[in-house]
């Protein structure tokens, strides 16, 4: 059975980001790749303290490093998304599997990694000029809920 949604996130450093994502993701019924290194411990002790109780709702896949997440997902339709993306996250046409990939909090996507992104797929959520970034669980719920809706929201009530 092929997922709906795969959201991936790239070296993540702060546990409650990745614990709303956790969340978002048990709730639209999207996988999660987790790529290393991490930021913080994935064991259960640890999940319960940053109260990612909906950890056992969503499958989790962790990766070694980029490569490794390459080489086992075979992601066949990736986007990044990056302050440096031309493209608006609205523009695509979302399929189900896709792989929606956000880069860690203090520095986002690495320029290595954007390099390999088809510029196409390198998208940017608009914000006010002058500002950083939104939020890393911001952003994944805004993405992810677009793709979802395009998808009719499949599985949804």
């Amino acid at each position: 059975m092929t997922t709906l949604l795969n959201i991936v996130l790239y070296e993540p450093e702060i546990p409650p980001n990745t614990g709303n994502v956790i969340r978002l993701a048990a709730n639209i019924g999207a996988s999660l790749h987790l790529i290393h290194p991490l930021g913080f411990e994935l064991s259960e002790k640890a999940l319960r303290r940053a109260g990612l109780d909906y950890h056992h709702l969503v499958r989790v896949q962790e990766h070694r490093d980029y490569s490794s997440f390459l080489q086992n997902a075979r992601p066949d339709r990736l986007f990044a998304f990056s302050t440096r993306g031309s493209t608006p996250y609205t523009e695509p046409h979302y399929q189900s599997g896709d792989y929606l990939m956000f880069g860690p909090e203090t520095r986002g996507l690495l320029e290595k990694v954007r390099n390999e992104i088809r510029p196409c797929s390198l998208l940017r959520i608009p914000m006010q000029p002058g500002n950083r970034s939104i939020n890393l669980s911001n952003s994944v719920a805004l993405v992810a809920y677009e793709a979802w809706r395009q998808l009719g929201f499949a599985g949804g009530l």
